[in-house]
């Protein structure tokens, strides 16, 4: 397991974000996924995020293009309302969709 500032990369299973999502941490986030493999199950929680900036919306958006890069399905679960109205007022809403457990979800 690979946990660096507010990220877990569970052996490339499952990743799982934490605390503030903003542009204090978003690059290290960022840079620290890179070295990971993309989630086998295609899963990304978000559901302990509690602060977000404009920063989320690009990370959320980058790794949505290096999963189709990579051919592969990538799903955002918990989306806070905070980055939902970000990613809506940004016009990327339509990147959002809802899993079948009601969450908001964002698929590659």
């Amino acid at each position: 397991m690979t946990e660096r500032d507010n990220a877990t990369f569970s052996g490339g299973e499952r990743w799982s974000i934490e605390g503030a999502l903003t542009i204090d941490s978003a690059a290290r986030v960022f840079a620290a996924s890179r070295d990971a493999s993309l989630p086998s199950s295609g899963t990304v929680a978000l559901d302990r995020v509690h602060i977000v900036d404009s920063a989320a919306v690009a990370l959320l958006l980058a790794w949505k293009r290096r999963a189709a890069d990579e051919g592969k399905k990538l799903a955002f679960i918990g989306i806070p309302p905070s980055l939902a109205a970000l990613a809506a007022l940004y016009g990327v809403e339509e990147l959002l969709a809802t899993d079948g457990a009601g969450q908001r979800a964002v698929a590659a």
